[in-house]
């Protein structure tokens, strides 16, 4: 339905697609799948649960394909629900996605950490009102976009801060470290004072220990210029992004920008929920396309060739007339659990069809011509040497 979606991202809410069935319904295309899953966890009462999710989403976006950008595109999403001690599950998201970055061998990443109630605070103490906190949460969110100077003109231009109040933030949003940065924040006078803020701050302190327990903080920032774009997010928030190689001689289009991110949102399940009951959560959303374009991207730099398909042999004919044999032969590799091809062509060439071996990375080629069939054998040959047997 569409009430369900609408009232949860703030700003980005115009990119949801709306659509009306044939009874007058009004429904729209999920977003994401953290509020389905969140809606879903009220639905059947459940308060605890780890699950993943992989899936589409759809956005009424610009699409920009180079970068891996879709109206409709995958993600794949790890969330923890339940009632538990402060950044346990947390710490284990961050080490998650630290895990698939590495594994995936995507180049040099980071991934920055925020908190929610420590930007509120520094909104606070920077004199804005809190109705303002939101709007001005997503003009921060273009840090990483636009230059410092652009960002505050639009708090100051469109968003109606004073240039005094905006530049008492910009002193706040462009900090970023680790343990050090928290410890020092946790002694500013006037961010001290703050009791979000504090609780925000010994939060990330704590999640900072744990991360350094699983050896991981190496690659994570403390970055107070994050700020996730979406409304639901409550406390923890996090985003992943690749690091352009200096030296590299690829074009530009490859610094592919955030490929994960996520948070706390420890208020959705209960905006479902008749009773407002809360299940807090946490969890972390991977984009599949942005990470295939990278992929793509390196294969093509490197020049190797990638097969596209498992297929462990092609049941080839020499001669005419012999589609009923490869037939016969391929039901029973398939039958045996083998991988197994053959042209859709009744009399193609046997060159073609080694060529396709070639082409394709076919490792074996099985081959029945009318000898073989007197025979009652069949050739094997190795594509990539070219031997053959007789079996």
């Amino acid at each position: 339905l569409q009430e369900t979606l609408m009232g949860k991202y703030g700003e980005e809410a115009k990119l949801i697609y709306e659509l009306q069935d044939q009874g007058g319904e009004l429904l729209a295309l999920r977003y994401d799948l953290t509020v389905p899953f969140a809606r879903y966890l009220a639905m059947n009462k459940i308060t605890n649960m780890k699950r993943y999710h992989v899936a589409k989403v759809y956005r009424r976006d610009n699409p920009a394909t180079t970068r891996g950008r879709y109206r409709e595109f995958y993600q794949c999403d790890f969330d923890i629900a339940g009632q538990f001690d402060p950044m346990i599950p947390d710490a284990e998201c961050l080490k998650i996605v630290h895990e698939i970055l590495s594994d995936l061998q995507l180049g040099d990443f980071l991934i920055k950490v925020n908190d929610r109630r420590v930007l509120n605070g520094v909104f606070a103490v920077c004199g804005i009102p809190e109705s303002k906190f939101l709007t001005t949460c997503s003009t921060v969110d273009k840090l990483d976009k636009m230059p410092w100077e652009d960002v505050k003109n639009e708090m100051v231009g469109e968003k109606g801060l004073s240039p005094e109040a905006a530049d008492r933030i910009g002193e706040y949003v462009q900090l970023h470290g680790g343990l050090d940065l928290i410890e020092r924040l946790l002694q500013d006078p006037k961010l001290s004072q703050n009791k979000l803020a504090k609780e925000g701050l010994g939060d990330m302190k704590l999640l900072f220990e744990y991360l350094t327990l699983f050896g991981i903080t190496g690659k994570i920032s403390f970055d107070l210029s994050l700020a996730r774009g979406l409304d639901y997010y409550t406390g923890v928030i996090f985003e992943a992004v690749l690091l352009q190689q200096e030296n590299d001689h690829v074009e530009e289009s490859v610094s592919v920008g955030s490929v994960a991110g996520g948070g706390r949102y420890d208020g959705l399940v209960g905006m479902f929920d008749p009773k407002g009951r809360k299940v807090p959560c946490v969890g972390v959303s991977i984009g599949i396309e942005r990470i295939f374009s990278i992929l793509e991207q390196k294969v093509k730099a490197s020049g190797e060739k990638l097969r596209t398909t498992e297929t462990q042999v092609l049941v080839a004919t020499p001669q005419k007339h012999l589609v009923a044999a490869r037939l016969k032969l391929i039901s029973e590799l398939w039958d045996a659990g083998i991988k197994a091809e053959m042209f859709y062509k009744k009399d193609p060439k046997l060159l073609k069809q080694l060529q396709y071996c070639e082409d394709t990375g076919i490792p074996l080629a099985a081959i029945v011509g009318e000898q073989e069939l007197a025979d009652g054998v069949v050739k094997l040959r190795d594509v990539a040497t070219r031997q053959e047997v007789r079996m």
